[in-house]
């Protein structure tokens, strides 16, 4: 694991990297992908399923996107609110490139709000209200290759409603050899999808649970089509996919449920596809809940090897055995984690050093 010497500074709970980057008051506009005109100066944002139809003057639900004039533009360009360099384990990736350490980036706003973000003083904040910091792409590239980190990760907030950015950057992060990964809620739409899987190594999409009730409740009317859908285009696209479900005791915990999930994913995505089931936390509007018992986290980790996924973890319980990798056909551990840290990996050329069977990743990105 390599080991980073750099300097931090904190803001808003985010720990952020000094990296020559300017602290910013106002963002400015840039001009923003994937809209129409319907008529006049009113137009619609066609990035993700939401399609607000603006007004002049009115922003999106993202509250980042914002017509001026009969023209669609970002306030979410040039301005992170957050960079920090992090072990790929954090994002989750438990199949690409173990110990690596990620060059990570987001600006504040959201297309789902959910009521239980744990980093909801940015991503429910506004760009123009957030303190954020001036880095532009070309600058994001530098200084990712100045602390020497092969990966970028868009995080933290919804990298989705920083399209703009995230595209720019990781058009040019790809040119410079480096490799793009993303935390998403998957709430976009299929075309700016496609593109920017052009330029993606790894993503890695929440599902928040598996019916329209949840998504409706949790996400302010969120629908759960569209994210099924963006997480069969990555798996058809050959970009490494990995899923994180936040178990939450009451919402979307119950067992048949799960059961449901994890054969849709084993039937459209197919059982090499890693599954994180991450432990919750009280935060923001669900304060009155309780953290997630372990005992529904291993039932859920049953569940999903009984439906045959080959790759289940227990993430949020540092220590737990669900944290490591095994070999499926031998069973022996191929990876061994403690949190976020590698204590062993016995994969070589992508197979299990114990008995040769292929392990699926991308080991060696």
């Amino acid at each position: 694991m390599k080991k980073l010497a750099v300097t931090i500074i904190l803001c808003l709970g985010i720990f952020l990297i000094n990296s020559r980057a300017e602290e910013t008051s106002k963002p400015e506009m840039h001009p923003a992908l994937y809209w129409k005109t319907v008529k006049d100066t009113t137009l619609q944002c066609l990035l993700c399923p939401r399609k607000c139809v603006l007004s002049p003057g009115q922003r999106g639900f993202c509250t980042v996107r914002l017509n001026k004039e009969g023209k669609l533009y970002t306030l979410g360009y040039g301005n992170p609110v957050a960079i920090h360099i992090d072990p790929i384990e954090k994002k989750p990736f438990f199949h690409v490139s173990p110990g690596e350490a990620v060059y990570s980036l987001a600006v504040a706003g959201c297309n789902m709000r959910c009521i239980f973000c744990q980093n909801w003083q940015i991503s429910q904040s506004k760009p123009d209200e957030a303190q954020s910091y001036s880095l532009s792409p070309e600058e994001a590239v530098v200084q990712c290759i100045k602390n020497n980190c092969r990966f970028i990760a868009y995080t933290y907030t919804e990298p989705t409603v920083f399209y703009e950015y995230m595209l720019d950057i990781a058009k040019l992060a790809h040119a410079k050899g480096l490799k793009n990964t993303m935390h998403t809620c998957g709430y976009i739409n299929q075309e700016p999808l496609g593109e920017l899987l052009k330029y993606m190594d790894a993503v890695n999409v929440d599902l928040k649970g598996f019916s329209p009730e949840v998504y409706a409740k949790i996400g302010e009317m969120a629908q759960i089509g569209p994210v099924l859908e963006t997480l069969k285009t990555i798996s058809k696209s050959g970009v490494w996919l990995e899923i994180t479900c936040l178990i939450i005791p009451g919402l979307n915990d119950e067992s048949a449920r799960i059961k449901e999930m994890c054969v849709w994913i084993k039937e459209n995505l197919g059982d090499q596809v890693p599954v994180h089931f991450s432990r919750f936390m009280p935060a923001f509007r669900l304060l009155n809940l309780p953290p997630t018992p372990v005992e529904k986290l291993e039932e859920a980790y049953r569940i999903a090897k009984n439906a045959g996924l080959k790759y289940v973890y227990i993430g949020n319980l540092p220590g737990h055995p669900g944290e490591n990798t095994y070999c499926p056909k031998c069973g022996k551990i191929v990876v061994k984690r403690v949190g976020y840290e590698i204590l062993e990996n016995h994969i070589k050329d992508g197979k299990c050093e114990f008995c040769g069977n292929k392990i699926a990743g991308r080991w060696d990105l």
